[in-house]
């Protein structure tokens, strides 16, 4: 007599499961249960303080995830949490250099205001207590690391390319390596000098490098659009050589020897000044092969 094998839902005959089906049912239903949540590429960091220097630009720091690391000179991602109410599922990121040297128990971004930008719009309203979301691989070619000894250490910032001076100028490695470090800040307005009373007053106090600082630090700020001290964009007073006048170097230019550099800010500055130190025989550097010069490739490309 021929057994009728046993008949399931709908009258389909069903067989019994093979072990190695089981095995992977098994299997699939253990990675499922242990898969762990995906972690976030974020730190999420609260708003110490702000500071608005103009109608353009401001100062922010955030608190510092305690597994945070960076050299000084380096840049991270930054934004705000998305705002669901309106819809956003993602946050907006923007590359900023981190003003504050690699060892500060806070970060510190120097930033400009942009009414329609679509993250500085939102950044410049920031205030105490406000959440800030932090990217967690700093990195960039702004770094010691990134150009060869030498004795004078010329840090090029116009506008907010002045943060990642903020950060090296700050830094005791900048002064051991360096026997002069000069800050060279060029704006449009005078009242866009911000940080004037660090570099010409306040860091002489700084526990770490204040005594290096009175000693090896100049400070060289450069107005375009109005009167003031010194008048002039960094590419024309080094074609003229009054940039190594007022500073009291002899030659009336770079010397490859001694002279290493570091540019951050407008395209156009970068670009320029970048090929008349080339032209001066100064060699562009980067974090695998150091060189005399280095600019953020990230940002100029």
């Amino acid at each position: 007599m021929r057994r009728t094998p046993p008949r399931g839902r709908g009258g389909f005959t069903s067989f019994p499961r093979s072990c190695a089906q089981d095995q992977r049912v098994q299997m699939t239903a253990t990675a499922t249960a242990a898969a762990p949540p995906k972690e976030s590429p974020y730190f999420i960091e609260k708003v110490l303080w702000v500071k608005h220097w103009t109608d353009r630009l401001f100062s922010f720091a955030i608190t510092r995830p305690a597994s945070f690391r960076f050299r000084s000179g380096e840049f991270v991602m930054i934004g705000l949490p998305p705002r669901e109410e309106l819809g956003e599922k993602k946050p907006i990121l923007r590359a900023y250099s981190i003003g504050s040297p690699s060892f500060a128990e806070e970060l510190e971004f120097f930033s400009i205001k942009v009414p329609d930008g679509p993250l500085t719009s939102r950044l410049q309203q920031i205030q105490e207590g406000d959440e800030i979301l932090l990217g967690k691989k700093p990195t960039g070619t702004l770094v010691l690391d990134a150009v060869r000894p030498g004795k004078r250490l010329f840090l090029f910032g116009t506008g907010t390319g002045l943060a990642p001076w903020l950060s090296v100028a700050r830094d005791p490695d900048a002064y051991s390596r360096f026997e002069r470090v000069i800050v060279c800040h060029g704006v449009r307005e005078v009242k866009e000098l911000a940080y004037r009373d660090l570099f010409t007053a306040e860091i002489f106090d700084d526990p770490l490098v204040g005594d290096e600082a009175r000693a090896q630090l100049t400070y060289y700020p450069t107005v375009t659009r109005e009167p003031f001290e010194r008048q002039g964009r960094f590419t024309d007073l080094i074609a003229s050589g009054k940039l190594f006048s007022d500073l009291g170097i002899e030659g009336g230019k770079f010397d490859p020897e001694h002279d290493r550099a570091m540019l951050c800010g407008s395209m156009a500055m970068i670009k320029d000044t970048a090929a008349m130190l080339e032209a001066q025989g100064l060699k562009e550097g980067s974090n695998a092969e150091p060189g005399d010069f280095v600019i953020e490739r990230a940002f100029v490309g």
